[in-house]
């Protein structure tokens, strides 16, 4: 039934200062092209969240306190118990670590369709419907429930819309059973710090990334100062960072980070299939290489054919002036 009136239940993710997660800002809007949206927070600190994931276009707010500190099971609890109370059309999630896990678990105990790392939803006749890139974004597929409701992971970045604010939502707290399943439980935690004044890769409207072709780690050095003109998140190839130019964390590709930026540059990158795989949904590419042939080329929106050397310090050049202009 092709029914925009029916609910659709979102997990909102939060950070570890218990803040909304940038990806909620994309669930959200996704869930309102195809329904009402409905957003779960779970966890203590949770009715703090609720004016913003109204402010991000929930209609709904249910809040879901947890009595456990165990890993994944009671977000599934939580999950289970929104399920039925609201009897959603679909079921969205962040395609994070958490988020695709507790996906699974819940697609596993519901005996649910599973949609994994989507780049959209919509409605057919049937109802609703995944989009995927596959293959490396060479083919679009789609998938949909036969029965009951879909449940879908989202790729961060892959919806730039955003949905209304709801000034009036309706906030309401629900009870959650505990399935008492077996789960790992967190005894301490050490937070790594990684200095970095950009946004976070995987969500970040802008990223530039850097390939082999910039010859070093001085040389890796070029794709932050643009990344910093830009405000971008910096990105890097598999190759770049197997030889030492730059964190493992920058990596994009089929083994890396899988990035939906509005605006992705590419410097220095020939444009492995691996790579690709990670960012060739981005709405706009722009690559440079001195290579013409190169594979970059094939999907880039805009190309230069020239060294990154000389090319980017211009570039960097020009946006300072039309900055202070």
């Amino acid at each position: 039934m092709n029914d925009t009136h029916e609910p659709v239940l979102v997990l909102l993710d939060r950070d570890p200062d218990g803040a909304l997660a940038s990806s909620s800002a994309g669930l959200l809007a996704a869930a309102a092209g195809i329904g009402v949206p409905v957003a779960l927070l779970v966890g203590d600190g949770a009715a703090e969240q609720a004016d913003r994931a109204a402010a991000l276009g929930a209609r709904r707010v249910l809040l879901a306190p947890t009595a456990s500190d165990a890993l994944g099971v009671p977000h599934v609890d939580a999950l289970a118990a929104a399920a039925e109370h609201v009897r959603p059309a679909a079921v969205l999630l962040p395609h994070s670590v958490d988020g695709r896990e507790t996906a699974a678990r819940y697609a596993v105990r519901t005996r649910s369709a599973l949609a994994v790392d989507a780049v959209g939803v919509a409605r057919d006749a049937e109802g609703v419907v995944a989009h995927h890139a596959a293959y490396g974004g060479s083919y679009r597929v789609e998938s949909a429930a036969t029965f009951g409701a879909l449940v879908v992971t989202l790729r961060p970045g892959a919806v730039d819309t955003r949905a209304d604010a709801v000034p009036d939502a309706r906030v309401e707290k629900i009870d959650v059973v505990a399935s008492g399943l077996p789960a790992a439980t967190v005894l301490a935690v050490e937070p790594v710090v990684e200095e970095s004044s950009g946004p976070d890769l995987r969500s970040a409207a802008t990223v530039v990334a850097g390939g082999r072709g910039l010859g070093s780690a001085e040389g890796f050095a070029l794709v932050g100062r643009l990344a910093d003109a830009l405000e971008a998140a910096v990105g890097a190839t598999r190759d770049a960072v197997d030889l030492g130019y730059v964190p493992a964390s920058h990596q994009i590709g089929q083994t890396g980070a899988v990035v939906s930026p509005r605006l992705y540059v590419a410097l220095g990158i020939s444009g492995a299939v691996q790579h690709l795989s990670g960012m060739q949904t981005s709405s706009t590419i722009v690559a440079v290489n001195t290579d013409e042939d190169a594979k970059i080329f094939e999907i880039a929106d805009f190309g230069v054919v020239g060294d990154v050397f000389d090319v980017v310090p211009q570039l960097i050049e020009a946006l300072a002036e039309r900055k202070d202009a």
